[in-house]
């Protein structure tokens, strides 16, 4: 769990380890900006939409809209620090928005050489001190973004209001909601958060229907309807949007798994 200072900011951290080779792993927009950091000495190569890189060894994965597959060497261990939707801009000042369909060097976006945080990090000998490493390092980039702090709040009761409200979306309600006009809401949620108020709804549905495809025992009608799709083509033609598979294939991969 995140320090009291960064928990209205970080939603939690995360390890993930992979034990086996991957290749062409399908990658899942989660709705969330995540800082990752490669902890060991394999290799991660990332392809989102046409393009393909390698992982930087720190990394900034933006909100993913395109179809994304990961190769992944067997030991690869990253930890993995997730953003609230309205919190990454504080820690990176860039417009979030430049994040969005890309896996970017943390060193690029600060214009510093990382290798001194990096190196400590690795010197621990555990994940729990490993972290602590990472907190420091987080603090020192919240202290220098005091003055976004009123921005935030307010794109944080706006994300909050749409998370909400999975059902529907509606522009314009949200605008009064939080007392803006459509236009500047929208600048304010790239700015900060990436993607529009109504791309994030899109997402978030999409990521509560990853969810329930590997959780529930529901067909996928009732989950396409559930997750306020209005009907079976419009969810197929979303999901596919977003991962170039289908919900079927994601219901399928994970009945192997069990």
């Amino acid at each position: 769990m995140p320090s009291e200072a960064l928990q209205p900011y970080i939603k939690h951290y995360w390890v993930l380890y992979s034990p086996a080779n991957l290749v062409n792993e399908v990658l899942f927009p989660s709705g969330y900006l995540e800082l990752s950091i490669n902890i060991s000495d394999k290799k991660v190569k990332i392809q989102i939409g046409e393009q393909s890189e390698n992982m930087p060894v720190i990394e900034v994965l933006g909100h993913l809209l395109k179809p994304t597959r990961e190769t992944v060497e067997a030991g690869t261990t990253i930890l993995i620090t997730r953003f609230y939707p309205h919190a990454s801009s504080l820690f990176l000042h860039n417009s979030a928005t430049e994040f969005t369909n890309h896996s970017t060097d943390l060193g690029d976006v600060l214009n510093q050489n990382l290798s001194g945080f990096y190196n400590q990090l690795m010197e621990q000998p555990t994940i729990g001190k490993k972290i602590k490493v990472l907190e420091a390092f987080l603090l020192k980039q919240l202290a220098r973004s005091q003055k976004r702090l009123k921005a935030i709040e307010q794109v944080e009761r706006v994300c909050n209001y749409i998370s909400a409200r999975q059902d529907s979306f509606d522009i314009k309600r949200i605008a009064k909601f939080a007392q803006r006009s459509e236009r500047h809401l929208q600048k304010l949620f790239l700015d900060h958060v990436g993607l529009t108020p109504h791309a994030l709804f899109a997402v978030q549905r999409f990521a509560r229907s990853v969810h329930l495809i590997r959780t529930s025992a529901a067909s996928l009608t009732d989950i396409g309807y559930e997750c306020g799709y209005y009907d079976q083509t419009h969810f197929i033609k979303q999901f596919k949007s977003f991962t170039g598979v289908t919900p079927l294939y994601v219901k399928k991969e994970t009945k192997k798994s069990w």
